[in-house]
This record gives C-alpha cells, structure tokens and sequence, in this order.
C-alpha cells in the first residue's frame, strides 16, 4: 500500500501563496490517480483537484479554478498543489490522497486507497 507524507501548509495573508507537496513511498506512484482534499470546521471533506496517473488530465473545483494548480512529478514519487490568490474560505486541512482509479475521486472518498496525514491550511484576512 502507498504511503503519503505531507508538507507545507501553515498561515498565509489573504492574497498570498502555498505549495503543498505529497511524497509517496511504496508502490509506483505513477501507477495512482492523484487528489486533494479539504475540510473546514463543521464541514464534509471536498475534492479541491485530481490528476490522473500520467498527469494528462486533471480537475479543479470551481471555486479554486484559476488559483490552484495541482501537478505531479512521477519520477520524484510526489504530487503538489500550488495555491495562489488565497482567500480565507481556503482555510481548511488539507489531504492528498490516491487510487488505482481516478473515478474514485469523486464518486466516494471513503473508498480511496491511501491518504496523507493532512496539513493546515490558515488564511488570515
């Protein structure tokens, strides 16, 4: 099974900028489906972005559509997601997490393979 292991995250002016970076040890990374996750106090977890297995397609929220970026690097065995532009609804902890199957993603979280320890994200205003 993969194992994830976050960094990043931490408090950040509304405005300004993260990266949250995901490093995987196990099986071939490249052989999973990348996602981000948050959630907010009192909220359900949300899918931010994926990424398919080769990096070909990817899917952002609309919310974070032209302010969050999420890449991966198959030969560094790590995934990222840049935000920029933050606001203070982005204030959340945030996961990154993978599956065999990109589908997952977004039909059913729970059924995801592996997930990172998450990371929290404080934007101030």
């Amino acid at each position: 099974q993969v194992q994830l292991v976050q960094s990043g995250g931490g408090v950040v002016q509304a405005g300004g900028s993260l990266r949250l970076s995901c490093a995987a040890s196990g099986p071939t990374f490249s052989g999973y489906a990348l996602g981000w996750f948050r959630q907010a106090p009192g909220k359900v977890r949300e899918l931010v972005a994926g990424m398919t297995r080769s990096g070909g397609s990817t899917d952002h929220k609309d919310s974070v559509k032209g302010r969050f970026t999420i890449s991966r690097d198959n030969a560094k065995n790590k995934g990222y997601l840049q935000k920029d532009s933050l606001e203070a609804e982005d204030t959340a902890v945030y996961f990154c997490a993978e599956d065999a199957n990109y589908g997952t993603m977004f039909r059913d979280a729970r059924l995801l393979t592996s997930w990172g320890q998450g990371n929290q994200v404080t934007v101030s205003s």
